[in-house]
């Protein structure tokens, strides 16, 4: 993590501080718009799931095509009952053949993503059956590598938040609001470091 990010914690928040002095964050990656299409494919199928059995899932998925040439053209030749007999739901593998097809059709274009906005990637993403504010909200941070995301309403940030800020239950949005605000302009360095604190 880089010293600009390392200060402004230490300044305004000696708990995540203190958290994220003893595991190893990376900065975030900004990937290609060609891997975009794939990436929300494994954001789907990870929805609500631990990340090991996410992995998993997505690995017989990739099997699926030779040499993982997954686009939305191969993905659209695969049948439902192909899709689902990854292991992934019926409802998933609809998503996924709904993405295939928005990309295809252009009623929904990845490669423009990187030039929009936080909120208009989002607004972008969400045309997609299946792709609400969490899936985007990962996109933003794992796929286009912007620096200031915070997803609410995941679970795993929920838990670390209950466990580092001393919560009796879950946080409300507002309680969350009153921390998340002062990691700003940082807020993806911080949500990382809460979801390796769950492993310590």
């Amino acid at each position: 993590m880089n010293k600009t990010v390392n200060h402004h914690f230490q300044s305004v928040d000696p708990i995540l501080f203190s958290v994220s002095q003893i595991i190893v964050v990376e900065d975030p990656e900004v990937r290609t718009p060609g891997e975009y299409f794939v990436h929300l494919c494994e954001n789907i199928i990870g929805q609500q799931l631990s990340g090991k059995v996410a992995d998993v899932l997505t690995a017989r998925f990739y099997k699926l095509f030779s040499n993982k040439n997954v686009t939305p053209r191969t993905v659209l030749q695969k049948s439902e009952e192909e899709l689902r007999a990854t292991g992934m739901s019926w409802s998933k593998t609809r998503f996924i053949r709904d993405l295939a097809q928005k990309v295809l059709d252009r009623s929904v274009q990845l490669d423009t993503l990187a030039q929009l906005s936080d909120q208009e990637v989002v607004g972008e993403l969400i045309k997609v059956k299946g792709i609400g504010p969490w899936t985007a909200e990962m996109f933003l941070m794992f796929t286009l590598g912007r620096e200031d995301v915070f997803s609410y309403g995941d679970l795993g940030l929920k838990n670390a938040m209950k466990k580092l800020y001393g919560f009796k239950k879950d946080p409300t949005i507002k309680q969350m609001e009153k921390i998340v605000n002062k990691w700003k302009p940082y807020r993806t360095y911080a949500a990382r470091i809460l979801w390796k604190s769950l492993e310590l």
